[in-house]
């Protein structure tokens, strides 16, 4: 789990800048971002089916378009457009808390919510780093946000460990 986590956040970091500054092909880091999304959703498969773990996957993956967006917006300048997008953002991490809480009761809703919306302040911190040029912020921010995520890949993986003991025997 902290792979994959680990891996969403160095792809989210190396796609701002790709939007932001250009010089390497954002599409194709994109495309690489969105599998991850896939592939945190796979992971959850074994435990709680394809459904839920498609679903995750889809959540994920909208988490990853609109963060696109609000990147966009910010590098335009058009803060109407970077503040309906960060509206859409922080109620997508809402609908994912609430998502993989209804899956594990060791996943309380309002702890995860508080932990997605660090790693969306955490990613903008970032974003705005960028936009200034400011590479001592942007690289506080980018270890701050990877700490950050794997606390949270972390709490996942505890909640499966007790919700499926025996899955994690011998």
């Amino acid at each position: 789990m902290r792979k994959l986590w680990e891996d969403h956040v160095t792809y989210t970091g190396l796609f701002a800048v790709a939007a932001i500054d250009g010089g390497v092909d954002a599409n194709n880091i994109a495309e690489r971002l969105l599998r991850n999304q896939d592939d945190i959703g796979n992971a959850i498969k074994t435990y709680y089916g394809d459904a839920a773990g498609n679903k995750l996957g889809s959540l994920l993956r909208d988490h990853i378009l609109i963060a696109a967006e609000l990147v966009k917006a910010a590098k335009a300048g058009d803060s109407a457009a970077q503040d309906a997008a960060n509206k859409k953002w922080f109620k997508n991490a809402d609908d994912i808390a609430a998502f993989l809480s209804s899956a594990n009761p060791n996943w309380p809703q309002k702890t995860l919510q508080d932990m997605l919306h660090g790693h969306l302040q955490m990613v903008t911190e970032q974003v705005v780093a960028l936009l200034k040029h400011d590479t001592p912020s942007l690289i506080a921010a980018y270890d701050k946000n990877s700490e950050h995520m794997m606390m949270l890949a972390d709490a996942l993986t505890s909640g499966i460990a007790k919700q499926f003991p025996d899955k994690f025997r011998g």
